[in-house]
């Protein structure tokens, strides 16, 4: 393996609470190990047009604590042909730069996977999703954040479903994966959880609700995610008030603010220990094109064909939690 002597660092895909703190490592981790540093603006479309420029420590001062991404993100059609890929090769030689990191999710890491094994330069990838939907990591950057945005708003929302005996159906994010649903949804009491991971059986969730009347339970909280076969909230809500009209039903969609925010201290550490892994990763030789987890408290590397076709698997051991603690 060739020496790793000017890197860059570019954020792709939907955003993440947490991605400043991983640039900000990478940075950071770089200039320590006497590395040249650039940022990438907008994600693999500023490579397409040399959106590159050099990163210094005071560069990202100020910034760990902040939402979003100071490098932007934005979705790339053009990357997607050789052509684009090569465009963009031609503008990194120009930088001299020999090794990347990529902050994002797994059509990020495509594209990375992609772009290494044509060109040669390694590439190492960072999961910031917040919705916890690739492999080989126990946390991904975003998700604790979105998480805990979501689960403030749930119990906002469940002061008002007391106050007026209502059932509140609240769509939180996740279009492929329900990790968000089922962690607030557990950690707000609600009576139901619907997620993509497990076929939604809208009988099963009536015949709840009517065991919950004749006891006297008229406070009740469902959580979907909105990729959730049924087709989301509203969907959901329309079923029910076919069968129980008689029931105060309202609908809450969170959308994206559970995007934003500033990042909680777990999704600051998991950042900041994953943007200083992957230079270090840069300056072994041994774990390019990997993507860098944290698995029982360590950290792992999952090459980055691996991480782009597996997807975490839900136990099913929640789903019991889930009906037992509802009950």
């Amino acid at each position: 393996m060739k020496k790793v002597n000017n890197i860059a660092v570019l954020t792709s895909g939907g955003d993440a609470p947490g991605m400043n703190a991983a640039i900000r490592a990478v940075v950071r981790t770089g200039i320590y190990h006497q590395l040249n540093v650039y940022g990438v603006m907008y994600g693999y479309r500023g490579m397409l047009t040399g959106d590159i420029f050099p990163m210094e420590n005071q560069t990202v001062a100020n910034i760990i604590q902040r939402g979003g991404t100071i490098l932007k993100t934005a979705r790339c059609k053009e990357f997607y042909e050789y052509e684009g890929r090569k465009k963009a090769y031609e503008n990194l030689k120009k930088f001299g730069i020999d090794g990347i990191v990529v902050i994002g999710g797994d059509g990020s890491f495509k594209g990375a996977q992609k772009f290494s094994t044509e060109f040669d330069i390694p590439c190492i990838g960072l999961p910031g999703t917040i919705d916890k939907d690739i492999a080989g990591s126990d946390f991904t950057i975003g998700f604790d954040t979105a998480v805990n945005t979501a689960v403030e708003a749930i119990d906002k929302i469940r002061d008002t479903a007391d106050a007026h005996d209502r059932l509140f159906i609240i769509e939180v994010m996740g279009r492929d994966a329900g990790y968000i649903a089922l962690h607030s949804g557990i950690a707000t009491g609600a009576e139901n959880i619907l997620m993509p991971e497990r076929k939604t059986n809208i009988e099963d969730i009536i015949d709840d609700l009517q065991a919950n009347e004749r006891r006297q339970k008229l406070v009740n909280l469902i959580v979907v995610a909105e990729g959730d076969e049924f087709g989301g909230a509203n969907e959901v809500a329309k079923a029910v008030k076919e069968r129980l009209p008689h029931l105060d039903t309202r609908v809450c969609i969170l959308g994206h603010i559970q995007r934003g925010g500033s990042p909680t201290c777990l999704d600051r550490l998991v950042a900041s220990r994953m943007g200083y892994a992957a230079v270090m990763a840069l300056l072994d030789g041994e774990h390019h094109n990997n993507m860098i987890g944290i698995v029982n408290n360590q950290i792992e590397y999952t090459p980055l064909d691996h991480a782009v076709k597996a997807t975490q698997k839900i136990d099913p051991e929640w789903f019991k939690i889930v009906k037992i603690l509802a009950s």
